[in-house]
């Protein structure tokens, strides 16, 4: 059987794309990750087998996503299919082994399959219980399983999955319905499987050529400290050729010094092997110093070059990523740095020594030489067997790890919520089986480790205690003095030490390569601002280009299958030094739309000017330059109140500083602080209130001194008399200046120069406050119930 090829999911969400390259590579095509994760559009929620099936389509797949029972999947399944497994994954079954037959897909759809066609709304991640035509989805899979259906025969058959999180494996019949089976069809296992069948146009798409960092660019990060490097290079010369000596004087001790009586000889070799022992500490205190320095300013360098990455891409991937995900990324670089200054550069250094004193060792005798070598091999081999398994275990724990984090952030974040709910136990509950998990999966590491070292002692000590042996019987048979013994068992002592360090160097290695695997995956997505994406770029936006902004067809939806535009057919003109006011119904679209405008997203379809500039051609910072805004999730840092305000600034200008102070109304909060501007506020605001929070946030805005301002529900958290110096304040500061505001109260809105009334993303009205309300439509049912007016 031809061997299934196998990729593991990078992150906890990527079942779904995984297994879809799994499949494009058994027929023939290379494709990337992250292409099949824009394909089913992945969102932080993971992703639906409704969300699978258009990505491979899209790719020239045909696909059919049912619900099918157990022996007609058996018999009858092409493959390799995708199958949802214990109703929150996605693995492959790629064969089946039934009665000693062994097939692994049929040429054609089986047109007699016994199943119930998916509509969109059942193919999600998550199953529903439901009833239809005799069959349901229960709460509990397995008891009912148990209770209802009939499980004879299941355990002779074989099917063969390909887990995206564990790896190849074989499962009886019993145990893939336990995972599979969710749903019972006329008291038959069945459950929900995507058939998968290529076309001629998925033969005529190209490959993905993935540019990787491999070797060589990490190497790159060591250039730098090449004079370093030279220095530990003629320090290990130095250790060396100290150490190459120490075996001869230690043979002149006892064929010279002891044999001969002679205690002068004795006490001047002494003196000599202390001189040594001196001189190898010190250079092993030097090498220690410059090894620090090297590693500090490598990881610094990683590190840096990793949040520069980050940095450039668009906050579409932050919708998508967990935040334990990127923090272990960031432990990904922890490891990568030992490994290019701890075991790559040791590693060197025990080649050298390896080879000195293998040619010492040859010197005395050729066999111990060989039985040493045989030894060292076959512990090498040993441990070489457990890398694979090794492989798995470190991606389940990258992933466990994750959920770690994330939970973790979870808890601390929302403490206000979950003590104002009770739900203590709940969370910690929640956080505790997540612990359990991961000590499981530890004490597995543990335990493959521990059988590892087992073996590998027995090896080692085993080969040391021959070579003990054969070297004793020498000295018995006249052949070897004793001093030459003694010294044939230092050497012994020195060679295993690089022996060990290249052996334990495998799995190190093979660590650092995962690390480089999920790095890779960050660094080949496109950035913000990628050339490929954008025509015709505009570099420089001079002031006469700062016209209004125009809105054409203008379409959105969220990444994620299955899921509605959020907004449709936009068609607007935004006047140049003018403040327009959008409203309408919470969900109908106004954050959205504002973020469009700030290019936080791109638009599905249509399209935004700037006077006869394409917005999609300007640079995002040069864009975001000329663009002030206040989001409702805007973030306090932990730092001073000048520097929250003046956020882009390493000295604020005081003059700005100060006026934008004053615009904001929060001079009376700065007075009645002890330290004033410099006051420490915390990193979601600590120690103010939501009001104090919004109005510097207003603040900044207004720091910036831009020429659009984007403000969504700016002044929601502050009371009456601080939103109206607020607004009186900002009228004059928006003169000359582009301003969209999304709000929902009346005072906010009703002196704008033009109100645009969003309803489920289409706008419905626009016109003046008071031309909307002659109209009696949208706006003035907005108005009329916050008013509460009657008819």
């Amino acid at each position: 059987m031809k061997k299934f090829p196998f990729y593991a999911q990078l992150d906890s969400m990527d079942c779904g794309p995984t297994c879809l390259r799994m499949i494009s590579r058994f027929y023939g095509k290379s494709l990337s990750l992250q292409r099949l994760r824009t394909q089913s559009g992945i969102t932080r929620e993971g992703i639906s087998m409704l969300g699978i099936s258009e990505a491979a389509e899209r790719i020239g797949f045909r696909t059919v996503a049912m619900k099918v029972s157990y022996d007609s999947f058996i018999n009858e399944a092409p493959l390799p299919c995708i199958v949802h497994w214990n109703q929150e994954h996605f693995v492959v079954v790629y064969a089946i082994q039934k009665s000693g037959s062994l097939f692994r897909r049929k040429k054609r759809f089986p047109s007699n399959l016994e199943t119930h066609t998916l509509s969109n709304s059942a193919v999600s991640f998550e199953s529903e219980p439901e009833s239809d035509n005799g069959f349901f989805i229960p709460d509990n899979p397995e008891t009912v399983y148990s209770s209802v259906v009939n499980t004879s025969g299941r355990h002779k058959d074989k099917l063969y999955i390909a887990d995206p999180g564990k790896g190849l494996g074989v499962l009886s019949g019993e145990d893939f319905c336990r995972s599979w089976g969710s749903t019972v069809i006329h008291e038959r296992a069945a459950g929900i499987a995507l058939f998968i069948e290529p076309t001629p146009a998925f033969y005529e798409s190209e490959e993905d050529t993935e540019s990787s960092i491999g070797l060589g660019r990490l190497v790159g990060y060591l250039r730098p400290y090449r004079h370093l490097i030279v220095q530990l290079g003629i320090g290990l010369l130095v250790g060396s050729g100290l150490q190459l000596v120490l075996p001869f004087l230690t043979q002149s001790i006892v064929d010279v010094g002891i044999n001969g009586q002679n205690l002068r000889f004795i006490y001047v070799v002494l003196a000599a092997q202390l001189s040594l022992m001196l001189g190898r500490t010190a250079i092993e205190f030097l090498r220690s110093w410059i090894l620090l320095h090297i590693s500090s300013r490598v990881n610094i360098a990683i590190l840096t070059d990793f949040l520069v990455k980050l940095m450039r891409l668009p906050m579409s991937f932050f919708d998508t990523k967990n935040f334990g995900d990127l923090l272990q990324r960031v432990n990904d670089h922890q490891r990568i740095e030992a490994f290019l200054t701890g075991q790559a550069l040791q590693i060197i250094f025990s080649l050298v020594n390896l080879a000195v004193f293998s040619i010492v060792l040859a010197s005395y005798s050729w066999l111990l030489l060989g039985l040493f070598m045989v030894g060292s091999l076959l512990y090498g081999l040993w441990v070489g067997l457990f890398l694979k398994q090794q492989r798995k275990l470190d991606f389940k724990l990258f992933n466990l790890s994750a959920s770690n984090q994330s939970s973790l952030v979870q808890i601390l974040d929302g403490m206000q919520e979950i003590k104002l709910h009770n739900s203590e136990q709940t969370h910690r509950w929640e956080w505790e089986r997540l612990q359990a998990r991961l000590l499981k999966l530890q004490i597995r590491s543990l335990s493959l480790t521990q059988f590892q070292q087992a073996g590998a002692v027995l090896l080692n000590e085993g080969k040391n205690i021959l070579i003990t042996f054969i070297a004793a019987k020498t000295v018995l048979d006249g052949e070897m003095t004793l001093g030459a013994m003694m010294a044939v068992q230092y050497i012994i002592g020195q060679l295993n030490a690089p022996i060990d360090q290249l052996i334990q160097f495998l799995p190190v290695a093979q660590h650092a390569q995962l690390s480089m695997e999920r790095l890779n995956e960050i660094h080949q997505l496109p950035d913000e601002s990628s050339e490929r994406s954008i025509e015709n770029r505009v570099e420089v936006l001079p002031k006469k280009a700062l016209s209004g902004l125009s809105l054409q067809n203008l379409s959105f939806k969220y990444p994620g299958s299955g899921t509605e535009s959020i907004l449709r057919g936009i068609n607007l003109y935004i006047p140049s030094g003018k403040v327009t006011a959008i409203v309408g119904m919470s969900g109908s679209g106004k954050t959205t739309l504002l973020k469009l405008l700030l290019r936080f997203y791109e638009p599905t379809q249509g399209g935004i000017h700037i006077g006869n500039l394409r917005l999609a051609s300007v640079e995002h910072q040069l864009w975001r330059n000329r663009c002030g805004a206040v989001m409702q999730d805007g973030y306090i840092f932990s730092d001073t109140i000048a520097r929250n305000i003046a956020v882009a600034d390493e000295i604020p200008d005081s003059e700005r500083l100060w006026q934008a102070i004053e615009t904001a109304n929060i001079t009376d909060l700065i007075d009645q602080l002890p330290l004033g501007l410099n006051t420490k506020i915390g990193a979601t605001g600590n120690g103010i209130s939501q009001g104090q929070k919004q109005r510097i946030l207003i603040a900044r805005a207004v720091y910036k001194n831009p020429d659009y301002l984007f403000f969504d529900e700016a002044t929601n958290a502050l009371d009456a008399k601080n939103e109206r110096v607020i607004l009186e304040n900002l009228q004059a500061f928006f003169q000359g200046r582009t301003v969209v505001v999304v709000a929902h109260r009346l005072s906010t809105v009703r002196h704008a120069d033009q109100i645009v009334v969003l309803e489920k993303g289409i706008i419905t009205e626009v016109g003046t406050h008071e031309e909307l309300t002659a109209r009696r439509g949208a706006y003035f049912g907005l108005v009329k119930n916050q008013l509460e007016l009657g008819s």
